[in-house]
């Protein structure tokens, strides 16, 4: 897919995609690889044991990570999703948040589909 079609479809999808490109430098080659190494984040996965564990601490730095992640990127949807799993665990809160969980799997198969993965 082209570059700039995925630019457009983030754009659409909500992402600030312009804000990412002046932290990039507008170097928009490195901003793609970073997009598609985010789909393979392993703290994906880590969170999810983690939740089931229930243990807060990896939770948190797991969510917390991807949160920068997100935030760098410029993918909105995914930061506000991850922001609702990780300030009730900056309180030490560690259920009821299996739904956000899902639904931020959701948004990273959305991103696959946006990159064509």
């Amino acid at each position: 897919m082209d570059m700039e079609e995925v630019f457009k479809k983030l754009e659409e999808w909500g992402c600030d995609v312009e804000g990412a490109l002046e932290r990039f430098l507008d170097d928009k080659d490195l901003y793609m690889t970073c997009l598609e190494t985010v789909i393979t984040d392993r703290n994906f996965d880590k969170l999810g044991v983690a939740l089931a564990e229930r243990n807060v601490l990896e939770a948190f730095d797991s969510a917390h990570t991807l949160k920068g992640v997100f935030a760098n990127l410029g993918l909105t949807p995914m930061f506000s999703i991850v922001e609702t799993i990780v300030e009730p665990l900056r309180g030490g809160l560690v259920y009821n948040l299996d739904e956000n969980y899902k639904e931020l799997l959701a948004s990273n198969e959305q991103l696959k589909g946006i990159l064509g993965k």
